[in-house]
């Protein structure tokens, strides 16, 4: 029998058109699993027993994880060797079905006291048997030994029975290596908390979701929380938004979504970065669907996004709301007591290596002072001096950084302005509230700040009209669209307005 079943990745690639594309299923005929031609006399029990595990578990758990077994033979001590063709499927049969199949062989064949799972080769032969005891599933980093820089990634199944690894975890990204400060002591202790929880624990923040601008930290903290957890026996999976599109639309092509779901349900800890990244309406109903899942079962969940859960455009509300309803934390822009401290830090790691390079306190202040934008720029300040003084022998005063620096300088990113810094500023220099502003009330105090707010709304931020008026009281986008062109034709007309404009931008770009 064959289904054919069609899906609509809408705006999968962050594009306005869609992709459709069929998946055949073809139903297999299980009356016959595949044999070895060593497994010999007990081929008929091992027949029983397919159709046994198949009716007690159901079809769908069935042909995700145990219709690929293969029995290889039974051995003269009882011991019943078996293949599978992927290691992740060996681990995942050894960890949660092991015990179920070999009470079901033993049903229908008394000699079996104990099952071997191995991997199959490319030939179709199974590799050298491993131990025969269930082993849990493997984590993304061995928890003792010396520490490596990257760990190794948790895999999962992926589209063609081989591993779909998450992104790997950089260990050097610790809580020991992250600086804390005025702007990110919040979002610090709560990703501390979660990282020492243990299973079985109430879990107090779930889901955990932290939000920065571009080079703030949040990254360095996602790798520190899954790296703890791991040395704290729990299994994490910490996957780019990019890495769980891909996964999940391979695993829809090759009709493998169910052993998709179920394995990404079958963590202890689920770490996602840049979320704002995730497109089209499939994947993000099966990220919300794998979200509600983690939390109902009680297992954590920490995201990270470079805007607030309600400035997720491509989500729809129920999964903004369900992001909401954690930890919100932010992390805001490093101050520059913070910024001194990553530049000390920077400075003596470079020093480490380059014994004879050094930066004055004076120095250190100025950079602290003009390079403002995030911490990256930092790491590219003090490269920049490193450089100067090492290449060209130039002792690294403040005439030499306010030369190699002035381009960073200049083009440092202007600071990211919020509808909501909008709509409160312009509500607390027109003397009204925010709530009147978002309000359907038509009074000339209220309207003209409202359009004002509207119109700094557009040319100030990256949103759509119609997400303009949603901000401001659910109004259309016609609304915004009428209030944009009358602030801008009077801006030509009238002084006092145009002065006013531009006192509220400069207050907005503080």
């Amino acid at each position: 029998m064959t289904d054919n079943l069609h899906f609509d990745l809408t705006g999968l690639d962050g594009g306005e058109h869609s992709e459709t594309f069929s998946i055949c299923i073809q139903e297999t005929d299980m009356s016959s699993p595949a044999l070895s031609p060593s497994a010999g006399d007990h081929g008929a029990a091992w027949l029983r027993t397919q159709r046994r595990l198949r009716a007690e578990l159901g079809e769908d758990i069935y042909l995700s994880w145990l219709a690929r077994i293969e029995l290889e033979s039974v051995d003269t001590t009882g011991l019943a060797h078996m293949s599978v063709p992927t290691r992740f499927l060996k681990s995942w049969i050894q960890s949660h079905y092991a015990d179920r199949i070999l009470r079901a062989f033993q049903s229908e064949n008394a000699s079996v006291d104990r099952i071997e799972l191995s991997l199959r080769t490319a030939g179709g032969r199974a590799a050298p048997a491993s131990t025969s005891a269930p082993q849990p599933a493997p984590s993304a980093a061995p928890r003792t030994g010396a520490p490596a820089a990257q760990a190794q990634p948790l895999s999962m199944s992926d589209a063609a029975g081989g591993p779909l690894v998450g992104s790997p975890i950089d260990r050097r990204m610790s809580f020991d290596s992250f600086l804390v400060g005025r702007s990110n002591a919040l979002a610090h202790a709560a990703a501390r908390e979660v990282a020492n929880s243990r299973a079985g624990e109430p879990i107090r923040y779930n889901p955990l979701y932290v939000h920065a601008a571009v080079g703030l930290g949040k990254t360095h903290l996602l790798h520190a929380i899954a790296a703890q957890a791991e040395d704290g026996g729990r299994r994490v999976l910490y996957l780019t938004a990019e890495r769980f599109m891909f996964g999940f639309v391979s695993a829809l092509r090759a009709q493998t979504a169910l052993a998709f779901k179920e394995t990404l349900r079958g963590i202890d800890m689920l770490v996602i970065d840049d979320v704002q990244f995730l497109q089209g309406k499939t994947v993000s109903a099966e990220f919300g669907h794998t979200l509600n899942a983690l939390i109902d079962a009680g297992r954590q969940v920490i995201v990270a996004a470079d805007r607030p859960p309600t400035e997720l455009e491509s989500l729809d509300d129920r999964l903004r709301s369900r992001l909401a309803g954690g930890l919100a934390v932010e992390m805001a822009s490093l101050d520059e007591d913070l910024r001194l401290s990553i530049l000390k830090s920077r400075v003596s790691c470079a020093r480490d290596a380059n014994p004879g390079f050094d930066v004055p306190s004076q120095v250190l202040s100025y950079v602290a002072r003009t390079v403002t934008a995030n911490g990256r720029d930092l790491d590219g300040a003090v490269n920049r001096l490193l450089a100067h003084n090492t290449l060209t022998g130039a002792a690294v005063t403040l005439d030499m950084a306010e030369d190699a620096l002035r381009d960073l300088i200049r083009n440092r990113e202007p600071k990211r302005v919020k509808i909501e810094d909008i709509q409160r500023i312009v509500a607390r220099h027109y003397n009204v509230s925010r709530a009147d502003i978002l309000s359907a009330r038509r009074t000339a105090t209220v309207v003209r700040p409202r359009q004002i707010a509207m119109y700094l709304s557009k040319v100030l931020t990256l949103r759509s009209l119609p997400e303009i008026g949603r901000r401001f009281g659910g109004r259309d986008h016609t609304t915004v669209l009428h209030a944009v062109r009358k602030i801008d034709g009077l801006l030509h007309t009238d002084n006092a307005l145009a002065d006013d404009v531009d006192l509220l931008k400069r207050m907005l770009s503080e």
